[in-house]
């Protein structure tokens, strides 16, 4: 039972191999990391990345894959949309914490990107359905600066930091997979949602 990883930062699969390990130790994981797609994605916008996405998933079924789950939310939508012709699930991991959120009255959403938060918005806007959702978004400044950088507490002290600024809402979401671990970092007594562990939960349960 083999599940494929796109990633756009290597830094997430230590993350997915935990997360493997402490909840679904039978699940094979294959990561595909290509950090060029997010570049040309936020150049260029996702649709310019799908002749390629599309390309590395069918390499990806080849190989054995019985589904797999795109990590990267600013491409995500790009990923899903090739499940059918693949003939296996392709997830996106931020569907799960999206649909979690979209039940709530008032979310706001931390990037630390700004390319994050249209696929975003849209994935809540289409999990909250006929739903009025207030919906309010937050760039963290100078986050993005430290991730690429590869300071990663930095990184997370931000997000954290931001996310312990939040008022008067029902739910946080962290936009990006990369930001997961500023939950543990954070004070605030609002709900701070994170999509690596329900993203893989869903796909695990897609590929058996």
């Amino acid at each position: 039972m083999t599940l494929a990883l796109l990633h756009t930062s290597p830094v997430h699969i230590p993350v997915f191999d935990a997360l493997r390990d402490a909840g679904h130790p039978g699940l094979a994981l294959r990561h595909l990391v290509h950090e060029d797609l997010l570049v040309r994605a936020r150049e260029s916008g996702p649709e310019a990345v799908t002749g390629d996405v599309r390309e590395l998933l069918a390499g990806a079924v080849a190989d054995g894959a019985r589904a797999v789950l795109c990590t990267c939310s600013t491409i995500g939508a790009v990923a899903e949309a090739e499940s059918v012709a693949l003939g296996v699930p392709v997830l996106r991991v931020d569907r799960p914490m999206a649909a979690a959120a979209a039940a709530r009255d008032r979310v706001v959403v931390l990037a630390s990107i700004t390319g994050t938060l249209a696929p975003t918005l849209a994935l809540l806007a289409e999990e909250a359905g006929d739903r009025a959702v207030d919906v309010r978004t937050v760039v963290v400044d100078g986050a993005w600066a430290r991730f690429e950088a590869g300071d990663r507490d930095g990184y997370l002290d931000l997000v954290a930091a931001a996310a312990d600024a939040v008022t008067d809402c029902d739910v946080i979401v962290l936009a990006q997979a990369s930001m997961a671990d500023a939950v543990t970092r954070t004070v605030t007594r609002i709900p701070v949602l994170s999509s690596p562990g329900p993203g893989l939960d869903t796909a695990a349960a897609a590929a058996r």
